[in-house]
């Protein structure tokens, strides 16, 4: 009998890395969360709780066990340095980038996209952003601190410029945030107006994408178990049809992140954001 170390990773996603065509690594930080905390924790849940899911999507009719994931597990961050967190995850995207495979990060709050975003870009200088959330995350500051999730993209804005930055299903921020995001970014509040046709030309010019996910862009009667729930959200059939549309273009990197399954003791939260998972990886996978 062959013995093996308890090593859990999320359900179909168990190939060797030197084979693998994307890397799962997990992003544990919710130090900078300014409602409620547990991000940290969606990670890992995501990985323990995918088991009650198939490996099969009816949806696509695929199977994660034909694709070639590795699943790093989650990096060691630093708590109580935001900055230092970023650069662990910096390193980390970069040296998957190295090694000619696609980063995949769950998270965690927000801001940790920000350190994936440093690495994307200095091997893809013409990067452009898709963002999915509840909030702009536009804000120069929050509460005197320049690192938060509630910044996130006014840093990634201040690296990549004008007209780069994409943003669907905004419904929360102030008022500084939206008169920024007229001038700065492409912004499409509400839902996904507008998406095929900017997905469509993406596409077209070959534009390298980072594909960032906040599970708060769903309505909180579909997810509730995130840091900061805002009504008015969409709903899972139509993040499924943008997250398609999505992956028409050229995703060279992408992120998920806000699931704190802490807040929803029944864990339909976690599985929710397993499901979008599973379908996000079957996507970006290439055929078998």
């Amino acid at each position: 009998m062959n013995m093996r170390p308890n090593v859990e990773t999320f359900i179909g996603c168990n190939c060797d890395y030197d084979d693998a065509d994307i890397v799962l690594y997990g992003a544990p930080f919710d130090s900078t969360t300014s409602y409620r905390p547990g991000a940290r924790f969606g990670s890992a849940a995501m990985r323990h709780e995918s088991f009650g899911l198939e490996t099969y999507s009816p949806y696509l009719d695929r199977d994660l066990t034909d694709c070639r994931i590795f699943d790093s597990g989650d990096l060691e961050l630093c708590f109580g340095n935001a900055e230092s967190a970023l650069a662990d995850i910096q390193l980390h995207a970069t040296r998957i980038l190295d090694d000619g495979k696609f980063p995949l990060m769950l998270g965690g709050e927000h801001l940790v996209t920000l350190g994936a975003v440093r690495a994307l870009l200095s091997r893809f200088p013409d990067l452009h952003i898709l963002h999915f959330d509840a909030h702009a995350d536009l804000r120069d500051d929050y509460l005197g601190a320049t690192l938060s999730h509630a910044c996130v993209m006014r840093r990634c804005y201040d690296l990549l410029g004008d007209g780069r930055i994409h943003q669907f299903c905004i419904r929360s921020g102030d008022r500084e945030e939206f008169r920024f995001a007229k001038e700065h970014t492409d912004l499409h509040p509400f839902g996904f107006s507008g998406l095929d046709s900017l997905t469509e030309a993406l596409a077209a010019q070959n534009t390298p994408v980072y594909f960032t996910l906040d599970l708060d862009c769903l309505d909180p009667s579909v997810l509730p178990g995130t840091g900061t729930p805002e009504a008015g959200g969409v709903g899972f059939p139509a993040l499924l049809d943008a997250i398609r549309l999505v992956c028409r273009t050229r995703v060279v990197g992408a992120d998920l992140n806000e699931l704190a399954p802490l807040l929803d003791a029944s864990g339909a939260s976690t599985a929710t954001a397993c499901k979008i998972l599973r379908e996000l990886l079957l996507l970006l996978a290439p055929l078998p």
